[in-house]
């Protein structure tokens, strides 16, 4: 009875619209940029993203040093389609803590965040130095 109760609850919610997705939700991606500038500053500090959307996020080092771009919670609250480095796919079957910069590069993380919050970017160990930012997935 009270898995019935559950499952007409959850009918209820789809026919509302409150949860519902058709199709593909991996294609076409909403492109996402941030750049890290060589004093260790990003070129954003802000996403605004909705759960069930898919994104196409592209992190730009020009630090010149080895940094590490971590965002566990988004990343932990996310599907993670696959990251791309120089061509090459990377199709994770879990999480990922960050991508680790030993150069100037690109790369780009395809991802459709599952839970909303608020959830912090930052350069490891130089989050002192201002590199924070956030992701607000409503």
């Amino acid at each position: 009875m009270k898995r019935r109760a559950i499952l007409v609850g959850l009918c209820a919610s789809m026919v509302a619209g409150q949860a519902s997705a058709a199709g593909n939700l991996a294609t076409r991606p909403t492109r996402l940029e941030v750049a890290i500038d060589k004093n260790l500053q990003f070129s954003k500090k802000e996403f605004q993203l909705e759960t069930g959307k898919y994104y196409r996020l592209t992190v730009d080092s020009k630090a010149g040093d080895e940094v590490m771009f971590v965002a566990p919670g988004l990343f932990r609250n996310a599907w993670i389609s696959q990251i791309v480095i120089r061509g090459i796919e990377v199709h994770p079957m879990g999480g990922i803590e960050g991508i680790e910069f030993d150069e100037d590069g690109v790369v780009d993380i395809y991802f459709v965040p599952i839970r909303p919050g608020d959830f912090e970017f930052a350069l490891k160990g130089h989050e002192a130095r201002g590199a924070l930012g956030k992701f607000v997935v409503r």
